[in-house]
């Protein structure tokens, strides 16, 4: 059985799902102001203007590939710092390739809000088809910061110190009041770090056992756990509360710039046995939410995208809400309030109750069925994208909203813009939004930029792709995963690439790191923008995210992504410990420094490294079982993330690896393993037969991975019949003819196979 041909209504030049075209009439213009009329002639405009200048700019990709192709077919081998660097960057700058970084580049983006100017903490990315997903985004601005700690491997559950601290009672379940005590103190230490009290009667104070909190004269006095009171070392510390002076129900505290909220109610579990009465520490966490249009979902046709619209419709609006069900009991989820407390000088104070959202739109490359060109050609689902999701934020800009919600204070939408490729698609990104703001009547530069500096041609360029969009740029950020999937794909004829794991030593990558930090303070992104790394891909691993993770602020990035809400709350402490504007103060220094050109030739040489292993041809420099782990590791990989996505359209979700540990998993992951594998096939270092025996193989382990899931059909004894593993492999044995190594394409054939024969 095959679903019917969707029905399209004709509109100017364009063809419209029929479905898109009544969520936009019905949902989107209503209350605008922006007549039906204009906005299908101004749609059509656009594309019919800018189609054709999109396919030339995906053309241009593939005339450099091959060109790249060509030469290292005759300048095989590594590319290194030395004497081939010289020659390799002269062919660069002749193809067009790299071109010459503009001089004095300084971005004046305006009307940012704080969440990305001035503020630095966490960040999530989430599928933006996932309702729940995307309010419990929304929502995590505050967190609970007992809850995290309690319920993961943040605190040990046994060990010095620790012992009988399991995360249930000695009953085997309900709250273990041990476990309890340990996250209290280490709560309460955190409050001596981010809020130290001043010596009192001439002896040290601490917040670890105090016994009351209270506001006098505008001043925060706590009792000590030796009747001592004590008042805040430092001022400023202290914002406001909540409740009466005397006897305040919340205490809100900032620190390098970020806040925490001391939460006291006696009548609850935890309160009434604490000596103060609090009841929780409410931390500040995810500042800024990206939802997510592109890599974590599989949004194939013309239903998946209008559900994918209304989704940043509803939640923009105030009316998105989820039915859960947990514990037995059924709640509504709906976005959070903001926050209000009474000011330490008498004035309301009111924060923002939920992260800040931007959304990320679909590359230039791929094109989509839910709209047609006037020839009948499918639209580039970018522009779909920049016209629709800037038409829905206009109901947050004109505060068409629900009991006040709204997202930009400062009337600047913001989108996040992936995989581009170099300063010219940055240029046609930012002419393509002036041209929805000339159609939706707004201001010039509302639409804020956000780079994705994932692809290699943007990496070596970044200065260059900034400077094309200097008015608009609000954000930019590392993406290691598809970063290392085009540099595998760019240099696919030098040679055999090294192992996946070594990818992180290499001198490519350190570069990549520096350089997205130092030409982003180069270029005046300070106190206008985020500049951000990337996931930790982990959610059940707190512990060594807490030890690990502080390097990113350490690198001076305001902004890193986490996996969860919960991983937000923790990490957010490390910008308690870090004071990320300093670190961009010194760092500012050394790029606007007159020597940063020699700083900036040398990691550019650095960044041009190719990591292969040898020439083509060579031995492998690795033993049979180390080859046969890399490619089990790639097949397992690619087969767990592919199978969920082909035959559910789960785009992101937790996917256990070889080893069994959860990874929050997007469509990156599949990149980086297919060109890999395909890279070794190319260079004799693995055969076919050995590729399909793996991924025979990692399918019986993926089948049992996923048994306790209802809706999962098994790969392994299905290979025939299977479309999920015919995609997986399809991946691999024609990665190299794949534009960039992307996965797109062929994800998006399968899945509409798929639900063709549903």
């Amino acid at each position: 059985m095959t679903t019917p041909a969707p029905e399209f209504t004709r509109v100017h030049g364009l063809q419209v799902a029929t479905a898109l075209h009544r969520f936009v009439e019905q949902k989107v213009l209503p209350g605008t102001g922006v007549e039906s009329a204009k906005f299908w002639a101004g749609f059509d405009a656009i594309a019919r203007d800018l189609g054709p200048k999109n396919a030339a700019l995906l053309r241009k990709r593939d005339r450099l590939q091959a060109e790249l192709d060509a030469w290292h077919k005759a300048n095989p081998g590594p590319i290194t710092a030395g004497k081939n660097m010289k020659a390799y960057q002269a062919f660069l700058e002749k193809i067009g390739y790299l071109v010459p970084a503009p001089k004095d580049v300084h971005c004046d983006t305006t009307n940012v809000d704080a969440e990305l100017a001035v503020q630095a903490g966490p960040q999530l990315v989430v599928p933006i088809l996932n309702a729940r997903y995307a309010l419990n985004a929304a929502n995590a601005r505050w967190g609970s910061l007992y809850d995290a700690l309690y319920g993961t491997d943040a605190l040990p559950e046994d060990g010095p110190g620790y012992k009988g601290a399991t995360k249930t009672g000695p009953d085997g379940q309900g709250y273990n009041p041990v476990r309890g005590a340990k996250v209290i103190e280490y709560a309460r230490h955190v409050l001596d770090r981010v809020a130290p009290l001043a010596a009192a009667q001439g002896k040290p104070a601490s917040h670890v056992g105090s016994k009351g909190y209270a506001v006098l004269g505008g001043k925060l006095i706590v009792t000590l756990k030796d009747g001592r009171q004590a008042t805040l070392a430092e001022t400023g510390k202290f914002i406001g509360y909540q409740g009466s002076a005397a006897a305040p129900s919340a205490i809100l505290l900032r620190n390098n710039g970020i806040h925490i909220e001391i939460q006291i109610d006696r009548s609850t579990p935890i309160g009434k046995t604490d000596p103060a009465g609090v009841s929780d520490l409410l931390v500040e966490a995810a500042l800024s939410t990206i939802l997510d249009l592109e890599d974590s979902v599989a949004v194939v046709d013309a239903e998946d995208k209008v559900l994918a619209y209304e989704n940043w419709l509803g939640i923009l609006k105030g009316t998105l809400t989820e039915t859960v069900n947990k514990g037995g009991k059924s709640f509504t989820r709906r976005l959070n309030a903001d926050r209000v407390y009474q000011g330490a000088n008498g004035e309301e104070i009111k924060l923002h109750g939920r992260s800040l959202l931007f959304v990320r739109n679909v590359g230039h490359l791929m094109t989509h069925p839910a709209m047609r060109y006037a020839d009948g050609s499918d639209m580039h689902e970018g522009i779909m994208d920049a016209v629709i999701t800037t038409a829905i934020a206009l109901h947050d800009l004109q505060g068409l909203t629900k009991n006040g919600i709204r997202n930009s204070r400062t009337g600047s939408i913001y989108i996040v813009k992936p995989k581009m490729h170099g300063p010219e698609e940055a240029a046609f990104a930012s002419e393509l939004f002036a041209r929805v703001e000339t159609l939706l009547g707004l201001p010039e530069n509302t639409v804020k930029l956000g780079i994705m500096d994932e692809e290699r041609r943007t990496s070596v360029n970044l200065k260059a792709c900034i400077a094309a969009a200097k008015s608009r740029v609000a954000f930019i950020n590392t993406g290691f995963l598809d970063r290392t999937g085009d540099e595998m794909h760019t240099a696919m004829h030098a040679g055999p690439m090294i192992r996946k794991a070594a990818m992180k030593g290499t001198a490519w990558i350190d570069a990549y790191e520096k350089l997205n930090v130092l030409v982003g303070l180069a270029t005046g992104l300070k106190g206008r923008a985020q500049i951000g790394k990337g996931m930790w891909a982990m959610p059940d691993l707190m512990a060594a995210m807490l030890k690990q993770k502080i390097v990113h602020p350490l690198a001076g990035a305001n902004t890193a992504w986490v996996p969860s809400p919960t991983a937000a709350t923790l990490h957010a402490l490390h910008y308690h410990q870090v004071n990320v504007a300093a670190i961009q103060d010194q760092l500012e220094k050394q790029a606007q420094a007159k020597n940063f050109k020699q700083t900036e030739a040398k990691e550019l040489a650095r960044l041009l490294t190719v990591p292969v292993a040898g020439k083509p041809g060579m031995k492998a420099p690795w033993t049979a079982t180390e080859i046969q782990q890399e490619i089990d590791n790639n097949c397992q990989g690619i087969l767990g993330y592919v199978v969920r996505w082909i035959d559910q359209g789960v785009g992101c979700s937790k996917v256990p690896d070889i080893h069994n540990i959860g990874l929050m998993e997007d469509r990156a992951t599949l990149r980086i393993s297919s060109q890999h594998i395909a890279n070794w096939l190319l260079h004799g270092v693995v055969t076919e037969n050995q590729v399909r025996a793996a991924f025979e193989r990692m399918a019986a382990v993926v089948d049992e991975q996923n048994k306790s899931d209802p809706l999962y059909k098994p790969m392994a004894g299905n290979f025939e019949t299977s479309m999920a593993y015919k995609a997986a492999t399809d991946l691999v044995f024609k990665g190299l003819e794949q534009p960039n190594g992307y996965t797109e394409p062929l994800l998006h054939a399968w899945r509409l196979k798929v639900k063709a024969a549903a």
